[in-house]
């Protein structure tokens, strides 16, 4: 936070943020009013994490070719694009379900554009000693608008109506493209070029993992963060009524909404307090495999326990460790990616680890609605715990390696 141009993007990524959660609150009610689909709100969910699955190392190769600034400004303008579209389609009562299809993939395009160019450029402002505290607070910014962006959203939406509620939230995204506009630095200003070889190509996307495949810790950090998308992912966020609905509150309502915001609260704390601890501060495999055990641990304990506040306490444990392991995780990678080659590992990391929470909807999703969404989640957590105990041993077994030679 020392750094000016940080803050301010520190700043307005949480404006935007906020923004993609606001839009999700409004869009996704005015579609299950207008279509009562539950395909439709399933396809919403696929939407916007199948594209970092298909395009995160392509999208990679534009950060690593371009600058960085102008593939963000096209991802915040792709998104203003379509609250406005959205505020149109309701004003006018045109909205059909091929609208809404159309609008769903653009909006899932604009996130995974922006995730490889967003990270470099957190690069280049803050350089490889502080880059773990960048991407650490950059995800905490991430937590702030995903913690805010219900509240604000539903605010909108009940005072100026879905309509205009969305045209006020194109403004949030205003900030953000605009510093860009001002800003210096394009994500490669510290290595002073760009990769002018990158390209969009499966041959360039299979180089690069070839390249890195002599790289264990890149590997394992990579597989870390799949792992836990792919078995646990966020998909019991979408489950949360019926996990509230177990504990019989007779106030659904807040129970619900305590639940649902207790994660958030637990990653921005953990976002700041983590920082205040020097330990944290550089990237360890081994410590972000077993902060990611540990996450599991309280994932599981929140699937099994009866009682109400051992699962609120234990989506907020689970909040702390998920940014401290997934923090570390991305900065391990960035830091040790070849730097001709940074854009498009990080765009492999974010195909794995945003990219496979689809997996988790069959894993805790599907799997829930015929053995019980506690069940699922619980043993979803142990098969996870087995693959991260995997994961250590084989760090360990490496790191032996290294000390031998």
């Amino acid at each position: 936070m020392r750094h000016g141009p940080f803050r301010a993007y520190f700043t307005t990524g949480l404006l935007s943020m906020m923004a993609d959660n606001v839009e999700h609150v409004i869009s996704y009610w005015v579609i299950f009013q207008a279509f009562h689909s539950p395909t439709l709100a399933g396809f919403a969910v696929i939407s916007h994490w199948t594209p970092f699955l298909v395009l995160g190392v392509w999208f990679g190769s534009l950060a690593d070719r371009y600058d960085c600034r102008k593939i963000i400004i096209a991802s915040q303008v792709a998104f203003i694009a379509v609250s406005l579209a959205w505020a149109l389609l309701f004003l006018t009562g045109a909205l059909q379900t091929w609208h809404a299809v159309v609008l769903l993939v653009v909006h899932g395009l604009a996130g995974a554009l922006w995730s490889p160019a967003g990270q470099l450029l957190i690069h280049d402002i803050v350089g490889r000693e502080e880059l773990q505290s960048g991407v650490r607070l950059s995800s905490t910014g991430r937590s702030i608008g995903i913690l805010f962006g219900p509240a604000v959203g539903g605010a909108l939406l009940l005072v100026l109506g879905p309509a205009y509620g969305l045209m006020a939230n194109a403004l949030l995204y205003l900030p953000m493209t605009i510093w860009l506009l001002r800003t210096p630095y394009t994500g490669h200003l510290r290595t002073g070029t760009s990769d002018e070889s990158a390209r969009l190509s499966v041959a360039d996307a299979v180089r690069t993992l070839r390249e890195i495949s002599s790289n264990r810790g890149i590997l394992v950090m990579i597989a870390l963060a799949g792992l836990s998308s792919l078995f646990i992912g966020n998909a019991y966020q979408a489950q949360m009524p019926e996990f509230a609905a177990v504990f019989g509150s007779v106030q659904d309502e807040i129970t619900y909404s305590v639940l649902l915001t207790a994660n958030a609260a637990g990653s921005v704390l953990g976002g700041f307090g983590l920082e205040a601890v020097a330990f944290f501060r550089q990237p360890r495999i081994r410590l972000a495999v077993l902060l990611a055990l540990a996450w599991a641990a309280s994932m599981f304990i929140f699937a099994i326990t009866p009682v109400y506040a051992i699962a609120v306490l234990a989506l907020f444990v689970g909040g702390v460790l998920n940014i401290g392991f997934t923090s570390m995780a991305q900065a391990y990678v960035q830091l040790e990616a070849p730097p001709a080659r940074r854009g498009r590992v990080v765009g492999l990391f974010s195909m794995s680890w945003n990219g496979l929470r689809v997996g988790s909807g069959v894993t805790v999703g599907l799997l829930g609605a015929v053995i019980g969404i506690h069940y699922s989640l619980a043993l979803s957590a142990l098969a996870f715990l087995a693959a991260g105990v995997l994961l250590l041993m084989y760090a360990q077994g490496r790191a032996r390696e290294a000390v031998t030679a």
